[in-house]
């Protein structure tokens, strides 16, 4: 054999394809493991960058969004899959390699991408991001993945109901088993309410807009959208539903203010606090744990439009930042403060309405941040309790009697809801609180299935919202 045939490879090098739209999507998921970054916050800067470049069309973004979400949503039904197709454990998969995985798992049993493209071009993702020895490692996986649809592997990997209920669900519906716990306690009823609701987590969300009073309205924003494109809200009467595709930064009235991106149990629960009765003075309103800032923008033009004013506190100068940028514009005084809302530089008793959607799980929004329930920890709880009732008992004591205070949170957990409430009221872990329930139900006029009352759980299966709580108390001494 003469040398030049000795050198020649068995087979010719090929240069792995990259395809913009995978590795975003692979960068994103990294982003969101690395650096425990939201999905939410780290993708639209990559798309940007992306349609900046020329790379990236609508349809690319699109199906870049898609993988992105729909990954993360069925994180924990694609592990117990994928672990049924290796021979080791999980936790003993590099985690870029899982994530290429997952990737290529949702491309085959959650979206309608043909079997042998979704295959390849995972491959050929695994080539570029990870080199050819772990590329034949994700081919060999995936090829055993596609031989069954999602039915068929979730019969086979998911306990029978029957045995381990809660962790039948946890893998069917891709949660945490604890998280499935603790929302099945919440929310009572038989199996069919929980497996409506987690199957409402794992659903892309509506772009819901806020029409801020004394700037625009719900029906100028609709004229302005058309009907292709907007829909009114379900419950309040200032919200938008954006059509698929809707591109809120696109709006004239978002970008300068006059609306906000904000979900419609957010609206309920600002709106309810603004329209509890109340008897003598009402011209000075606090939002006491105001940041990112959108109950607060709509609070402060509900209170401009009665001629009162809102105090906006928040304990981060960022979250600060974020709450100034909202509350800008606002026809009405306002002011925005960084403090604590544990130790108030403020005096008892002067304020009128006061709210605090306090820092908590965040339970109630999974389908916006689906990451989020990978990260959180029963632990977090206990983190969490003492914070969210010396909020409340510090709330109490900012309003003057008489006046009302909106306990809040975006988590349906019992032990940050009612719990919480009822330990300031009956003084478990400090003095009683001198104040009494205020039936918060007929304050969201039209809105369906509210409960026995007299606080308010929304739910994302049944109104279509986060599943936002609110508690209204009336200081009465």
């Amino acid at each position: 054999m003469n040398e030049q045939a000795r050198r020649r490879p068995s087979k010719t090098y090929r240069r792995p394809k990259k395809d913009p739209v995978r590795i975003l999507a692979f960068e994103a998921l990294r982003a969101v493991d690395e650096r425990a970054a939201y999905a939410n916050l780290v993708l639209p800067p990559l798309l940007k960058k992306a349609r900046e470049a020329g790379d990236f069309d609508n349809r690319d973004a699109a199906l870049a969004t898609e993988l992105v979400y729909g990954t993360l949503r069925r994180q924990g039904t694609y592990d117990a899959i994928i672990s049924a197709c290796i021979d080791r454990p999980l936790r003993q998969v590099d985690p870029p390699v899982l994530d290429v995985l997952a990737l290529g798992a949702h491309q085959l049993l959650g979206t309608r991408i043909p079997t042998h493209a979704a295959v390849s071009a995972s491959v050929e993702l695994a080539r570029v991001v990870l080199g050819d020895g772990r590329a034949k490692f994700v081919n060999a996986v995936l090829r055993k993945i596609s031989k069954d649809d999602l039915d068929a592997w979730v019969e086979r990997v998911a306990p029978p109901y029957d045995e381990d209920a809660e962790d039948h669900l946890a893998v069917v519906h891709s949660h945490p088993r604890w998280i499935v716990s603790a929302l099945w306690d919440s929310l009572g009823g038989g199996r069919a309410g929980i497996e409506d609701l987690l199957e409402a987590d794992n659903e892309r969300p509506e772009v819901t807009l806020v029409a801020r009073p004394g700037r625009v309205s719900a029906d100028e924003l609709l004229d302005t959208l058309g009907e292709e494109s907007g829909l009114p809200g379900r419950w309040s009467p200032y919200a938008v539903r954006l059509t698929e595709g809707g591109e809120p930064g696109a709006i004239d009235a978002v970008r300068d203010g006059r609306a906000g991106v904000q979900d419609e149990g957010s609206q309920l629960v600002a709106v309810a606090l603004a329209n509890a009765p109340l008897e003598g003075t009402d011209t000075r309103w606090l939002d006491g744990c105001a940041g990112p800032g959108g109950k607060a923008a709509l609070l402060a033009a509900l209170a401009a439009g009665r001629g009162a004013r809102l105090l906006a506190s928040e304990k981060q100068p960022h979250r600060a930042r974020l709450v100034e940028r909202a509350l800008a514009g606002n026809p009405g005084p306002y002011q925005v403060i960084t403090a604590d809302g544990t130790r108030p530089p403020w005096r008892p008793g002067v304020f009128d309405r006061v709210l605090v959607d306090v820092p908590c799980t965040g339970l109630g929004a999974l389908r916006r941040r689906p990451e989020a329930r990978w990260r959180r920890r029963p632990e977090d709880l206990e983190g969490f309790a003492p914070l969210q009732r010396s909020l409340l008992r510090e709330a109490l004591k900012a309003v003057r009697v008489g006046g009302v205070v909106g306990y809040a949170t975006c988590s349906p957990h019992l032990a940050e809801t009612r719990v919480v409430v009822e330990d300031v009221l009956k003084g478990r872990g400090g003095p009683a609180a001198e104040a009494e329930w205020v039936d918060a139900r007929p304050l969201m006029p039209g809105v369906a299935a509210l409960g026995d009352g007299p606080d308010v759980q929304l739910w994302p299966h049944v109104h279509g919202t986060d599943a936002m709580y609110l508690a209204l108390l009336r200081r009465t001494a």
